[in-house]
């Protein structure tokens, strides 16, 4: 299957804050440098994991073209631009085109509650003004909204929509989608613990929020699974799924920010309504970071 350039291992970029609660963009390339030494294949800044819904379109903006400069055409970058509003979501995937991006991430509508023809025409919109690869985000726990099979083959047939990541968490209608995707149709996991069952079963890769803390160890789970190293892949995912679990002890991105932290790369910053983690969820989380050798 020709999958195109959104296949293997996509990191879900976190977005540091300086004190004052600006983006720090040096900092954010350190870590876009850190993802790229470890393997990842493509780069997602302003996604769930980057605190998109807290960024302004002109932050939004200044982070896409900040993670396109410290790829520097080494990897592709498939750019966050979605949101509830068509007209918006519109603005915001021109605008990461703009910025440089290969591609945008555009989440289904949120709270708008829209029906399958919403959805449709949503996308249709939003992939003809993109002008670039477009892939549905379908996270049904934050939209409210799930993108069942039947709709999103519908959307496949988009000009300009080449994929979806499915962070459903059901895998029955992973497998259904899989089994009757349109040909070159990309299908990543959104949810790190899925990557192994989804690769498996014939999925391309993951956007993976624990590449942040472990990018070398992320790459070995998913290339070992896309070549058919099971074992090879069961190994890494076992080291890892403590940490993958610990991820989402509290809303993320707050665990993995808080790990970052933890391993000296960045300050754990947030803008509300996030807010720092509990005492214990850190405890647990520091363990899992132990566990999975990122940590002594």
């Amino acid at each position: 299957m020709a999958a195109g350039p959104f296949r293997g291992l996509g990191v879900a970029l976190v977005t540091p804050f300086h004190e004052d609660g600006s983006p720090d963009l040096e900092g954010f390339a350190r870590h876009v440098e850190f993802q790229i030494e470890g393997g990842v294949d493509f780069l997602v800044p302003c996604g769930t994991t980057g605190e998109s819904a807290t960024l302004e379109d002109a932050e939004q903006r200044a982070v896409i073209e900040a993670a396109v400069a410290a790829a520097a055409g080494r990897v592709p970058v498939m750019a966050g631009a979605g949101t509830n509003d068509t007209e918006h979501a519109i603005r915001l995937a021109r605008s990461a085109r703009a910025a440089g991006a290969d591609g945008v991430l555009s989440v289904s509508p949120y709270y708008n509650k829209p029906s399958p023809e919403g959805l449709f025409r949503h996308y249709e919109a939003v992939a003809e003004a993109a002008e670039v690869p477009l892939v549905v985000y379908n996270v049904p726990g934050r939209t409210g909204g799930n993108v069942d099979p039947a709709t999103l083959f519908r959307i496949a047939e988009i000009d300009n929509v080449v994929g979806v990541k499915e962070a459903s968490g059901d895998l029955e209608q992973i497998m259904t989608i899989l089994q009757g995707r349109p040909d070159g149709f990309v299908v990543l996991s959104g949810d790190d613990a899925l990557t192994l069952p989804i690769v498996a079963a014939g999925g391309d890769g993951v956007i993976s929020v624990a590449s942040n803390e472990a990018p070398d160890l992320m790459s070995a789970l998913v290339s070992s699974a896309l070549a058919g190293d099971l074992a090879g892949a069961r190994r890494a995912h076992y080291r890892l799924y403590p940490l993958m679990r610990a991820n989402f002890v509290e809303t993320n991105p707050v665990p993995v920010k808080t790990a970052l932290q933890m391993m000296g790369r960045m300050d754990a910053r947030f803008r509300l309504p996030l807010a720092p983690m509990t005492e214990a969820n850190a405890d647990a989380l520091e363990d899992a970071l132990v566990a999975a050798g990122l940590l002594e």
